[in-house]
């Protein structure tokens, strides 16, 4: 026997002669309904005689009205050739594979359904044929949802390559030599270009040991100021001495990354220090405008930013306060281009600014409405502006007004400006209006919608349109008339 004919004997069964011979043939339709979700009955010319359904949902669909019809016109356009093929078959006894057939629905969404052929044996009368089907919606349905969490995993994916893109990006282009520690000071995980430079050739090798390029007390006192990180998440610079005789200040910050402690270190020079110089008796001023909740950034006359303290970083969404050195403060404003160069202006003309409204936008998409307070500081060689931001999410909450309450000045219309755009504004305010129009028609007439409506001078189909717009309609409002009934039927 061969190894195909073999392989359909293995699939039947063995004794079907004794369990089923003396079945009726109202047992055998049972049988067959219950073995698949719908069965068709074909005759020789492809033509449904007959048809079970084995699911109810089929009945909804409107199956049984395809009795009578050749099969191929109840399939799209895509799945003739497929109900072609399988009536041509030669051998449809054997067990064809199942093919994925489409119908088209009322609704005009297309039912899928998976189709296997048998060929029923001829005694004489009439030819016929069983077509099989399976309900294929639920595996699509898991399908499609396979789909948009695969499409979801993509766009996470290429935000966090853009991300790592910006960092790689800022991380080779960093004047300052900077070294990535992987946990301690004996490995040297990644160094930019300028650490390179400074520490040599040896830099360049795999396995790096930060200790080696070290004198023994700038090795101690690093150390220690690890371990303060480590232990309190803050620390103060440290000077450190190198083998070769350069000293540096010795900034760090600490990070995670899978489960490991990494250490951010910075090596700059007294001059370049994010601490900038200061005389001792403003030390304790600067060290609280360091550890402020409000942002502040201190840029030149053109925006740049020169320094920024934690909160500015946190509200940015950014690694490390100094991966915002050198940036334009544009780039974290909400309209950029356009706030930046208002507040320079009025820099220039007045020296100072106050509660100037917008938003500010994090590295990773997050956005916060803010208010900026800035000043122009022109004493002395080294010019510079300073700004202070600081979140009003929370006061916001608190103070939006009722959905209901007309701002009663136009001083009060005018806080809107810079928080949202014109056109905004008059829509807002023209909705504002007319809600309050019609609860105060809907007041005087008792809650009569169709006086309120004449009231108004709008006719009743276009009052409950806004009534609907407005959210104003509860489960006791009549529905619209419908065409052709009396005009007395009210709202």
């Amino acid at each position: 026997m061969s190894p195909a004919k073999q392989a359909l004997t293995d699939r039947r069964l063995e004794k079907a002669d004794k369990v089923f011979s003396h079945l009726a043939a109202d047992v055998v339709a049972e049988l067959l309904s219950t073995a698949a979700d719908l069965v068709l009955v074909l005759d020789a010319k492809g033509v449904i005689v007959d048809l079970a359904v084995g699911e109810e949902d089929l009945l909804n669909k409107g199956c049984q009205k395809w009795r009578g019809k050749p099969w191929v016109q109840t399939v799209t356009v895509e799945s003739q050739p497929k109900v072609q093929a399988l009536l041509g078959q030669v051998d449809g006894a054997t067990g064809a594979a199942w093919r994925h057939i489409n119908h088209p629905m009322a609704d005009g969404v297309d039912l899928p359904l998976a189709y296997s052929l048998v060929t029923l044996p001829s005694t004489g009368g009439p030819a016929h044929s069983v077509a099989f089907a399976r309900d294929l919606r639920p595996q699509m349905t898991l399908q499609q949802r396979l789909v948009t969490a695969q499409l979801s995993m993509e766009r996470d994916y290429w935000r966090l390559r853009q991300a790592e893109t910006r960092y790689r990006l800022l991380f080779q282009l960093a004047s300052e030599p900077v070294l990535i520690l992987d946990g301690a000071l004996d490995k040297v995980s990644e160094i930019n270009p300028a650490a390179q430079a400074l520490l040599g050739d040896k830099a360049s090798r795999a396995g790096l040991s930060l200790a080696e390029q070290l004198d023994e007390p700038s090795l101690t006192a690093l150390r220690e100021m690890l371990d303060r990180l480590r232990s309190t998440g803050r620390c103060e610079p440290v000077l450190v001495r190198l083998r070769n005789g350069q000293e540096f200040m010795a900034a760090a910050s600490q990070f995670r990354e899978d489960q490991t402690l990494q250490f951010l270190l910075r090596l700059c020079t007294q001059a370049s220090r994010a601490a900038p110089s200061v005389p001792s008796t403003h030390q304790l001023l600067w060290q609280a405008m360091e550890q402020a909740p409000d942002a502040l950034a201190i840029t030149d006359l053109d925006g740049r930013v020169l320094t920024v303290n934690q909160a500015f970083a946190d509200l940015g969404q950014l690694g490390a306060a100094d991966l915002a050195r050198g940036q334009l403060l544009d780039t974290w404003l909400g309209r950029s281009g356009v706030d930046l160069r208002v507040l320079l202006t009025n820099l220039r003309q007045h020296g100072v600014v106050r509660l100037f409204a917008t938003q500010m936008r994090g590295e990773l998409g997050a956005t916060a409405e803010v208010e900026i307070s800035a000043v122009s500081v022109s004493r002395g060689e080294d010019k510079c502006l300073g700004f202070t931001i600081r979140e009003m999410g929370r006061r916001l909450a608190s103070d939006v007004r009722a959905p209901r309450e007309l701002p009663r000045s136009a001083s009060q219309m005018t806080e809107l400006v810079g928080r949202m755009p014109l056109k905004d504004i008059v829509r807002e305010t023209t909705d504002l209006i007319e809600q309050l129009c019609i609860e105060a028609a809907l007041q005087l007439t008792g809650d009569n919608r169709a006086s309120a409506a004449e009231m108004l001078g709008l006719s009743r189909q276009s009052l409950y349109i806004k009534l609907r717009r407005f959210d104003m309609v509860d489960g006791s409002v009549e529905p619209l008339p419908e065409p052709g009934e009396g005009s007395s039927r009210s709202l």
